[in-house]
């Protein structure tokens, strides 16, 4: 696999830019568990120096995506079934219930997105469908216009990352299928069924993991070796 492409920044904005850029790559999956970073290659891609990013690393050290190890290398944390399973808790908690209160709150404009999103194709390499994935999740959250339960959810996403890159790279092309389960979730939308919305996220949560955790093993073995 090539490096991860990460979203040139905003010198107008220079510390924010950096956090939200480096942000969004951990929450599409850039990086995988286990994967340790170099604050000189990530200012590269980024085309900035290393200071901004080192404060962004800090922030991300604290929400949890970051280990800052004794060695002083930064690394993405390693595969923990445990720790998967509280995330997929969490999950299930909290992402249904900002569905329901999405749908009930759902525009025209929002239902129109989430349909555009679905007719998209893949794109080719190494993160098949892992930007739309991402995309059509936040496009429906944000319509529930939560302050304190989106947040949340963000901050689930930003450790779910890497374990989704993992699963991409044991589960291959059977990840697309999880699209039927989105067409689920849009058609609950556009009957405005908030309930049946929430329970076709809580199945497309469970699928996730369910394919994670079936192969943990390897997956496990395979973040050793890297």
């Amino acid at each position: 696999m090539g490096e991860p492409v990460l979203d040139r920044i905003d010198q107008t904005k220079l510390r924010e830019s950096v956090y939200a850029a480096l942000h969004a790559a951990f929450t599409r999956g850039a990086f995988a568990p286990g994967d340790v970073l170099s604050l000189r290659t990530l200012a590269e891609q980024l085309g900035t120096s290393m200071t901004p990013v080192r404060e962004a690393v800090r922030r991300l050290v604290a929400e949890g995506a970051l280990i800052d190890t004794p060695s002083r290398k930064l690394q993405v944390p390693s595969f923990d079934l445990h720790r998967l399973t509280d995330l997929m808790r969490a999950r299930i908690a909290l992402e249904p219930m900002l569905t329901e209160l999405a749908v009930e709150q759902m525009t025209p404009e929002a239902e129109k997105a989430l349909a555009g999103i679905l007719k998209e194709v893949a794109r080719d390499g190494d993160q098949p469908d892992l930007e739309q994935n991402h995309r059509f999740h936040f496009t429906l959250y944000n319509q529930s216009r939560s302050p304190v339960i989106l947040p949340v959810v963000e901050g689930l996403w930003l450790q779910y990352g890497p374990y989704l890159k993992l699963m991409i790279g044991n589960a291959g092309p059977a990840i697309g299928r999880g699209n039927d389960i989105h067409a689920e979730i849009l058609e609950a939308v556009r009957k405005r069924d908030s309930q049946e919305a929430a329970a076709a996220v809580t199945k497309d949560i469970q699928r996730s993991f369910a394919l994670i955790e079936g192969d943990g093993a390897k997956m496990a073995a395979s973040t050793r070796e890297d």
